[in-house]
């Protein structure tokens, strides 16, 4: 064998080991069911991120940081992807999406009892709305000037204000505010309420970050690997062994 040609195979060898040994470090706050390190699998999404980017031949950590690190973390690539990360096109300069992998249905929260409805935006100009620091909710809401958003570190922590009249209402996903409600909000949940119109439905999606040079690869063999597990039945198995 040539010289040259051997001198190629063993780069090309040489690389494969080094990309099969590269670890995605994955990033994400606390939110459960999605991603809780105190969850199976680190969360539903955690897991089913894993499950994916395992499919797709990436090795992946995963690391539970609070959302504004999580972003930050993710600009300037000291991790390789989001978890759980809905659309919002400023995000698109640091961190390209994947397509959705699931639905989150967001709806807003008021003290039981209390007069506020909601069919448009406009009617909740008069209420002060705690709303997690970093998260985008939905376009129109995020961008809304006239809304009295109050920036708040948890959902939790909206949750409790809300409870004691600090705040008129706050918002989050349907599934993820039900699961608090029967955890450690359990004794305020009697004194909460969802007002029956959905603020908006969400696509849950991977944001992997630019710096990461094979950014598009990730992002076109994960969204690959989550159509084979829909097609094989092992995503609704995951779904499953998570109550979902």
């Amino acid at each position: 064998m040539p010289l040259r040609l051997l001198l190629l195979l063993m780069c090309l060898c040489i690389g494969s080991a080094l990309r099969a040994e590269e670890v995605l470090r994955i990033a994400a706050d606390r939110w459960p069911p999605y991603a809780d390190q105190g969850l199976p699998g680190n969360g539903v999404a955690v897991d089913m991120v894993r499950a994916a980017l395992k499919r797709a031949g990436f090795a992946s950590a995963y690391i539970e940081v609070p959302w504004p690190r999580v972003l930050h973390g993710v600009k300037n690539g000291e991790y390789d992807l989001v978890a759980d990360a809905w659309y919002t096109p400023e995000r698109e300069v640091y961190g390209e999406y994947s397509e959705p992998y699931l639905i989150n249905r967001v709806r807003l929260i008021k003290r039981r009892g209390s007069s506020i409805t909601f069919t448009r935006l406009a009617d909740l100009y008069p209420y002060r709305i705690a709303v997690v620091r970093g998260y985008s909710y939905s376009a129109d809401f995020n961008n809304d000037p006239q809304l009295q958003r109050v920036p708040v570190f948890s959902f939790v922590n909206a949750a409790m204000m809300l409870q004691v009249g600090r705040v008129d209402l706050t918002l989050e996903d349907e599934i993820t505010a039900r699961h608090h409600f029967n955890g450690d909000l359990a004794e305020v949940k009697e004194q909460l309420e969802f007002l029956p119109v959905p603020l908006a439905e969400n696509g849950l999606r991977i944001l992997v970050s630019r710096h990461n040079p094979r950014h598009a690869e990730i992002v076109a063999a994960f969204d690959k690997a989550i159509r084979e597990m829909k097609a094989d039945g092992s995503y609704d198995a995951l779904m499953r062994e998570h109550g979902l």
